[in-house]
């Protein structure tokens, strides 16, 4: 009997590896060609003479209540001569981010075949954290300062938690969540469950469309916060049942376990010990559950209410 369980099992195995193979090797194919513009080199090159043809090549990137007299400012501050020259030092070169972008753009339209590839617009915030990449569909736009690498004196004093992803290797994973959430709905009700499923459907799309980047690089974690949520996944959720917060509508378990932050907040000792984002984790495996236990399609999947993702999927976490 153990013998027969094992060549099953290997069976199913090798089965998998080869529809994998079958799938990249059709992705491989698909045309996802798309132009990268290095703007911030570009502007960073630029002088009071040929500013106004940069304007006329990238009107999109010049806001009309701003006059010149804003350009020419911020192209002599110190502050931003100095961004220019440690981006360019971090990026002389775009060449491994590109290759990957493609990869991602080829992924997004196999599941996707109505996905416009995007032109990629590299550029400097002044460290705007918050909006590291844009993506409107017709553009994607690339903040590289802030991918400079976690310990670069331009972050100093800001909080750890954010600072662990200010590296190269998360421009790929930011990108293709910023797509991923053009796809997937917002949550239909307020519960938690509702939440943690529309997080998990984002970190879903993340496995298809970039299924050439680690598990923690997709959700934001180091090594050692995903070995963590892994080694303690099933204590996380017996304390979402035991206390009731599946159905919770409270807004604070949003803060406490789904936005990004320090830590999760159990109320525990061992928060200290957790990363943040532990219910978008759960909200991942359990809308992975689903997908493995139910033969539907991607599109079947993100118009599927939360309630029935859950209760179709099965959930048991790994103890």
């Amino acid at each position: 009997m153990l013998k027969k369980l094992w060549f099953l099992l290997l069976f199913a195995s090798l089965f998998s590896c080869n529809n994998n193979s079958e799938t990249e090797a059709k992705i491989e194919k698909i045309d996802a060609d798309f132009e990268l513009i290095r703007f911030d080199q570009k502007f960073s090159q630029a002088t009071e003479a040929n500013l106004p043809e940069l304007k006329s090549q990238y009107p999109f990137l010049f806001p009309e209540q701003y006059p010149d007299s804003v350009w020419i400012q911020k192209l002599n501050d110190s502050i931003q001569v100095e961004i220019n020259a440690e981006v360019n030092k971090a990026y002389p070169q775009f060449t491994e981010e590109k290759d990957d972008l493609h990869a991602l753009f080829q992924h997004v339209k196999y599941y996707f075949p109505d996905f416009q590839v995007p032109d990629v617009v590299t550029v400097t915030s002044e460290v705007d954290y918050k909006n590291k990449i844009i993506y409107t569909g017709e553009y994607m736009f690339v903040s590289l300062d802030t991918y400079l690498g976690e310990d670069h004196k331009f972050y100093v004093g800001l909080q750890e938690y954010l600072k662990k992803n200010f590296r190269k290797n998360q421009i790929v994973p930011d990108a293709a969540g910023e797509i991923a959430m053009k796809y997937v709905p917002k949550a239909e009700s307020r519960t938690f469950l509702a939440h943690m499923l529309y997080y998990g459907k984002i970190l879903y799309l993340k496995d298809r469309f970039i299924p050439f980047r680690s598990e923690e690089e997709k959700i934001g974690y180091t090594t050692a916060e995903f070995e963590w949520a892994q080694a303690n996944e099933d204590q996380i959720w017996r304390y979402f049942i035991e206390n009731e917060l599946i159905y919770d509508t409270d807004s604070q378990l949003y803060t406490r376990f789904l936005y990004p932050a320090p830590f999760s907040k159990f109320y525990l000792q061992l928060d200290a010990e957790s990363p943040a984002r532990l219910g978008q984790y759960i909200g991942w495996n359990i809308v992975r559950a689903y997908m493995d236990k139910n033969d539907v399609s991607i599109n079947k999947m993100l118009n599927t209410s939360a309630e029935e993702i859950f209760n179709k999927a099965k959930y048991k976490p790994k103890k």
